[in-house]
């Protein structure tokens, strides 16, 4: 494009568009936001206001500086594209129109200034008022058209694009800028301008895919800084080359097909997508099957739409079981599917054929065969087996059975095998050989769901199963079971109750006869024959004992036969006991209480009876004759059937406890009776009937068992206190025993003893040591000089007699010998000092022992290791503190 100068033109004023028909070239590919073309108005009262409008508002827009944008990114097509361009003055509402035709370039401009295209400006005037000056100058802003620059271009660099110029150049030096996004602004340094020529240039090639167009100003100032002319707008747009391959969205794409589908069934569809210009044949992708693999039944089962992608049949015949899958080869070409010019990429499109149900299951034999024990269940007789050719383990592979005869009683069911299809048949009923031998059962096998549309198998297969049942030895039964008996109570031992028997189930057996025993009878009132079952009593049987609940007694026997293996069964046998009079009533309570005034002294008793109705009440109640003084002192009086009350005859009794008889009768056939004794505790009462020396009266009653608790009670904390005592006494002789050892002050364990100093110093080892060796020969005449007796040695007096100690004493008299010459030495008054000699017994002659003087302290024994007594234990730590210390 050559250079584009803006001028400045004096023209008569007339308002309104110069033209009415105003056509432009334009880039056929058009951006959202791009700048066109500005239209020209000329408006001779500046001060009009001015509002533009365009007929296709979706399409184009007209800013209020007179700009025409694109409001969407579209491709023109061959034929011009028209539209009108409308002003309006706001204030009277006066409207101008003028139609714009836009022409697409038929080809992007070239680099060479020679192949550049004049573009015409088309710009608003605009009046500037200088000063005063009545004169009016016009003045119109340049703008440039957008530039259209191939992407990739292999230069030269820097390469030219435009010239900028201003008309004002030839009087002022100016100097010429441009700023924006890939100006002077990330990424910088894409274009330049010379700053003197206003030549602007691109310094590298471009790439569309990552920017598609640049936006720039361009500027003009003096030498100065002054802004000479507005800022222009410029528009670059980078053309779109071929440079990009389409690019699957996945390498391999899996799809469905059911098998059986009819020509036109949706598969799937696959997508590529291609970096270049979409809107531009360079983006525009074209698709085709390259090859089919395998190509049975035919080499082309399936199209692909070459435009969407989407795959589907074209031909009948897919079978599962015979081919399960496909695998596609797709092909993307862009440039519309041009093989000369357009670049292309291939995916793998994998079909899997799934499995309808076109293949009903089929027995593997026409009859199955099993057997199964009588009286067994849950137990499989047979396998039923089937074969399906459709996929296994769907609702087209399962198989489901049922039987359509030879169970009318519904003894077996029919389970399928998850895993291997299978039928089994299954017992649920008890079957009995002697009734039913041999079992002919018709089963038909189908799927789970129905055969697809146009199958000609049938949809069931159908076979016989024949099972055989095996007679085995069955245990015996009691008839009827249980078995009940009416008897009467009190029934003597050894009489023949009833005969309770039982039948064998195996009539095809050779058996001997059964065999009876007892299983269970609680009271062990029966017996029962092994042989033929009689069953007599062994005691008298009463209706009133523990082992029978509501008049019911039960007991239980076994039969039992000899086959392989043997066999038992059991029976019960119920004994409903008849009531007789055989228990005569009796008083309840035993004890009563009541005040020795004649009010109130009533007393309420029950008579009670184990018999029932009618062996029972209503009861008579009397006083016997005998003592006279029962009538004399009580009356008795039946207040119902049960229930009598006892009171005072005599208007006073002296408090204590009385026995009173009382003859009770129940109403059985023949009548029972019997004599109880109530015995009363007759009281003083207060005011309220209460009776005020109960614990007089309670004490002089004390029954048996109250005594005889109390007696426990009392040997028992005498044996407590015996033991006691016991205990105390031995605790005492232990502690005397202890004491006799050693004295508790004398015990040395933890404890460190003052020996206080050790007499006359050096004296010490002039000692006589024939004293500990053999005592008893020492004379007491027998003294050292004065000079060499020490001072705290004892003095000479006649000595106390200490007991002497036998030659072989015995063990025992060891503390007893100690304690007594410890009392002696206490009682001496010629008792030695501390240091020195106390003869307690002759040791014998010949003693090797040493002086005890010879344990010198700590100054003979510097050099002497003590260390050892740290292992000794605790109760020698204070020693290894004091002597295994170092020179501490």
């Amino acid at each position: 494009q050559a250079p584009i100068k803006a001028t400045c033109e004096d023209m008569s004023c007339k308002t309104g568009f110069p033209e009415d028909v105003h056509s432009a070239v334009v880039s056929r590919s058009v951006h959202g936001g791009q700048p066109l073309l500005n239209v020209k108005f000329q408006s001779c009262d500046g001060n009009k206001k001015i509002h533009f409008g365009s007929s296709e508002p979706e399409d184009f827009r007209v800013g209020e500086d007179g700009v025409v944008y694109a409001e969407r990114s579209f491709q023109l097509s061959a034929e011009p594209t028209e539209f009108v361009v409308s002003a309006q003055d706001k204030e009277t509402q006066e409207e101008w129109q003028m139609r714009v035709k836009l022409t697409p370039e038929p080809a992007f401009a070239g680099a060479s200034e020679k192949d550049q295209k004049k573009i015409e400006d088309i710009i608003f005037p605009w009046q500037q008022y200088k000063h005063s000056s009545p004169l009016k100058r016009q003045k119109r802003d340049w703008v440039i058209p957008p530039i259209n620059l191939p992407e990739n271009s292999r230069g030269p660099f820097p390469q030219e694009l435009v010239r900028i110029r201003s008309d004002r150049d030839k009087s002022l030096s100016l100097r010429y800028s441009v700023t924006g996004p890939g100006a002077d602004q990330p990424p910088t340094g894409i274009f330049i301008i010379n700053p003197i020529s206003g030549q602007l240039s691109v310094t590298k090639p471009l790439d569309r895919e990552q920017i598609a167009s640049f936006h720039l100003r361009a500027h003009a100032v003096d030498v100065n800084g002054n802004q000479v002319e507005n800022p222009i707008d410029i528009v670059i747009n980078v053309i779109d080359m071929n440079d990009n391959r389409p690019e699957f969205l996945h390498q391999v794409w899996n799809g469905t097909v059911p098998e059986g589908s009819k020509p036109g069934t949706y598969v799937m569809t696959v997508t590529a997508i291609d970096a270049d210009d979409p809107n531009a044949q360079n983006g525009m992708l074209r698709y085709r099957i390259l090859s089919q693999a395998p190509s049975s039944p035919s080499p082309n089962m399936f199209t692909i739409n070459n435009e969407t992608g989407d795959i589907i049949t074209v031909a009948a015949g897919l079978d599962r079981e015979k081919v399960q899958q496909y695998t596609l080869i797709i092909q993307a070409t862009d440039m519309e599917g041009n093989p000369t010019y357009g670049l292309s990429n291939t995916a793998t499109a994998v079909i899997t054929v799934t499995d309808v149900n076109d293949n009903p299951p089929e027995f593997t034999a026409m009859t199955f065969y099993g057997e199964v024990p009588e009286n067994r269940v849950d137990v499989i007789v047979a396998n039923l087996t089937v074969t399906d050719k459709d996929q296994p383990h769907t609702p087209a592979w399962n198989a489901m059975y049922r039987m359509t005869g030879g169970d009318p009683t519904g003894r077996f069911t029919i389970l399928t095998d998850p895993n291997s299809n299978d039928g089994l048949v299954t017992v649920v009923k008890p079957i009995d050989f002697e009734t039913n031998r041999m079992f002919v059962l018709t089963v038909a096998a189908e799927n789970q769901v129905p055969l697809a549309k146009g199958i000609q198998h049938p949809p069931q297969s159908t076979a016989t199963v024949s099972i055989t049942v095996i007679d085995v030895n069955e245990s015996p039964y009691f008839v009827p079971n249980p078995k009940l008996v009416r008897q009467e109570e009190g029934l003597l031992a050894g009489s023949v109750l009833t005969t309770f028997t039982a039948q064998d189930p195996d009539r095809y057996m050779q058996q001997t006869s059964l065999r009876y025993s007892k299983l269970s009878d609680p009271a062990n009132w029966l017996k029962i024959d092994p042989v033929n079952g009689q069953i007599t009593t062994t005691a008298v049987l009463d209706r009133e004992s523990i082992y029978v609940q509501n008049n019911m007694y039960n007991a239980t026997f076994l039969a039992s036969d000899n086959g392989i293996p043997p066999m038992s069964g059991t029976g019960t046998l119920q004994i409903y006991l008849l009531d007789i009079n055989d228990n005569a009533p009796q008083v309840n309570p035993k004890e009563a209480t009541t005040c020795e005034t004649l009010q109130p002294n009533a007393i309420n008793i029950t008579a009670v009876d184990p018999d029932i109705d009618p062996n029972a009440g209503p009861f008579a109640f009397e006083l016997p004759e005998t003592p006279a003084s029962i009538k004399r002192n009580w009356t008795i009086v039946r207040i119902s059937g049960d229930h009598a009350q006892l009171s005072l005859r005599i208007r006073f009794l002296e408090a204590g406890i009385y026995d009173v008889p009382i003859v009770i009768t129940d109403s059985g056939n023949p009548h029972a009776s019997s004599t109880s004794v109530l015995k009363v505790k007759v009281c003083q009462c207060d005011i309220n009937g209460d009776c005020t020396d109960v614990d007089r009266i309670v004490g002089a009653g004390l029954g048996t068992g109250a005594i005889i608790a109390i007696l426990l009670c009392i040997i028992i904390l005498l044996i407590l206190v015996l033991m006691f005592v016991v205990w105390m006494k031995r605790r005492d002789k232990e502690r005397q025993a202890k004491q006799l050892l050693i004295d508790p002050e004398d015990d040395v364990r933890d404890n460190i003893l003052k020996y206080d100093e050790e007499g006359g110093g050096e004296e010490d080892q002039d000692y006589d040591l024939s004293q500990l060796q053999q005592p008893d020969t020492v004379e007491p005449d027998a003294i050292k000089p004065v000079g060499i007796r020490r001072l705290d040695e004892r003095p000479i007096h006649a000595e106390p007699q200490y007991p002497v100690r036998s030659a072989a004493p015995h063990p025992g008299d060891i503390g007893d010998f100690i304690n007594e010459g410890l009392k002696a030495a206490d009682n001496d008054p010629t008792a030695p000092p501390y240091d020195s000699l106390l003869v307690f017994d002759y040791e014998g002659s010949g003693s090797t022992a040493g002086s005890l003087s010879s344990l010198n302290s700590s100054s003979s024994g510097g050099e002497q290791d003590y260390d050892y007594l740290n292992d000794w234990g605790p109760r020698f730590k204070k020693l290894a503190d004091m002597y295994g210390g170092g020179d501490d």
